[in-house]
């Protein structure tokens, strides 16, 4: 009988030393809130300027705290496409949770948060910069989260005796929902910034971005709104994705001064035309993956070398999808809809 005391008082003693260990780990390790979705922020319509002022309106149709309401442009940047992009900041109307009109510069910015530009160069969400090399002809994953896959398309050239290639990002594909849009840079043998070297590709049909009027494409597919709109002449647009994604994408060629100064032994007959993407996201998960995305984790911290010429991002193995417009690569999370299908490039 004390026998079976003792071991009903011990079992007892051990049923409340788990229960108290899991109630402390489950303070430490609470579940993750969700996060808020965010509005559609480009979802909205454009009114006649202000007569007296001149300064563009826009009337926000995006259900949320911007609902209904009429924003206008700052005075130092009245309109929302000014004709010359490069000396002047745009009018830049967020109907989102933000419900504001702000004065940005559009175009990328190649030392800024997200960016992706030269041969190539990241900043990561950690304002961390890094090169990945990847390899010509080969497509890697920039970001894989749950609702959302951007992989890209690396073009370039090894020299007699080097034994990586010299790389570039040629195209970007942007993966959502059942949908695929892809901006790729054209091969041109002679680079003329008069000429305009953009393809666009919505669920693998190519599309037409106007230089005339409003100079945009865009399509509603009654999730949200896909907008592609023109920041310059020519070479030059922003993508917007409403609750994903934003990238300013400016096509250039690798001048003859840079493969001189790096020696890439370029031939002649092919500007290698890029691209100087910069991009802003909204919703990222804290599980995120791929080469870019990673960086924008809680708490990420970045393994390359620092104070060196070149920091160095591996995991090629890790992020290398099998053609442009896969999700198939090792870390990948990205999930297309059955019914759907990813547009082929």
């Amino acid at each position: 009988m004390r026998n079976s005391s003792f071991l009903l008082v011990a079992f007892l003693l051990m049923f409340i030393s788990t229960v108290v260990v899991q109630a402390a780990d489950d303070k430490k390790n609470p579940a993750p809130k969700p996060k808020p979705v965010e509005d559609d922020a480009t979802n909205y319509d454009v009114w006649t300027p202000d007569p007296e002022t001149g300064r563009q309106l826009a009337y926000c149709k995006s259900k949320g705290a911007c609902y209904q309401k009429v924003l206008t442009c700052p005075a130092e940047c009245p309109e929302r496409k000014p004709k010359k992009n490069r000396k002047q900041k745009g009018c830049f109307i967020h109907c989102g949770s933000k419900c504001e009109a702000t004065c940005k510069w559009r175009r990328a910015k190649c030392n800024g948060y997200g960016a992706l530009c030269y041969d190539p160069r990241f900043i990561g969400g950690d304002g961390v910069m890094f090169y990945f090399h990847g390899g010509k002809g080969r497509s890697f994953a920039l970001v894989s989260d749950t609702n959302l896959q951007i992989n890209a398309l690396f073009i370039g050239n090894r020299p007699n005796g080097r034994k990586r290639d010299y790389t570039w990002v040629q195209s970007v594909a942007i993966m959502f929902d059942t949908h695929t849009l892809i901006i790729s840079a054209k091969k041109v043998s002679q680079w003329d910034d008069s000429v305009d070297v953009l393809l666009v590709k919505w669920d693998g049909q190519e599309v037409t971005v106007p230089f005339e009027g409003d100079a945009e494409w865009k399509t509603n597919t009654g999730v949200r709104e896909v907008l592609v709109e023109r920041t310059d002449d020519t070479n030059s647009v922003r993508v917007s994705v409403g609750g994903l994604v934003e990238i300013d994408m400016k096509a250039v060629p690798v001048t003859k001064e840079e493969d001189k100064a790096h020696n890439y032994q370029l031939p002649s007959n092919d500007a290698f035309a890029h691209f100087e993407t910069q991009f802003k996201f909204s919703n990222l998960s804290d599980d995120v993956e791929g080469i870019l995305g990673k960086t924008y984790r809680p708490g990420y911290e970045s393994p390359v070398k620092r104070g060196v010429a070149m920091p160095i991002m591996g995991g090629e193995d890790k992020y290398e999808v099998p053609k442009l417009t896969s999700a198939a690569c090792n870390v990948c999370m990205f999930q297309k809809n059955p019914a759907g299908g990813l547009a082929d490039v």
